[in-house]
């Protein structure tokens, strides 16, 4: 592991687009030292886009264009399914969680930015799970 990148969950990177200028900040702190993303955490934020901050389609594909020039985007593989199948069941993660997991060990980061996943947990000792925003 080389231990050097951030993951960014769906969690974190939606303050981007929030009126919380306080979350927003502190999102935009994290992101800035750049990090590593998957494509699920790409379709999540399309998803949220189109229906909470209602985003026209532009103005999404201009936002994530920009996120992606920030971060690494991982993809989700079969491999990342089956490390996320042990994740899960190990850890007792959610479904998508234990894929966000997954890809950012496979990424080989260190840190998991979430707001959703419990704050201070330690993954097969390679990740840890931290949340900006305490």
């Amino acid at each position: 592991m080389s231990g050097g990148e951030a993951f960014f969950d769906t969690s974190v990177l939606l303050y981007l687009f929030s009126a919380d200028a306080d979350k927003a900040d502190r999102a935009e702190k994290v992101l800035a030292k750049r990090g590593v993303i998957s494509v699920q955490v790409l379709s999540e934020l399309t998803s949220v886009g189109r229906r909470k901050p209602m985003m026209s389609w532009e103005e999404l594909r201009e936002a994530l264009a920009t996120l992606r020039e920030f971060c690494r985007v991982e993809p989700v593989t079969e491999q990342t399914y089956e490390l996320a199948l042990e994740l899960a069941a190990r850890y007792d993660l959610s479904w998508y969680d234990a894929l966000i997991v997954a890809a950012a060990i496979l990424a080989e980061c260190s840190i998991l930015y979430s707001e959703d996943m419990h704050s201070g947990l330690r993954i097969k000792r390679a990740l840890k799970v931290v949340n900006p925003f305490d």
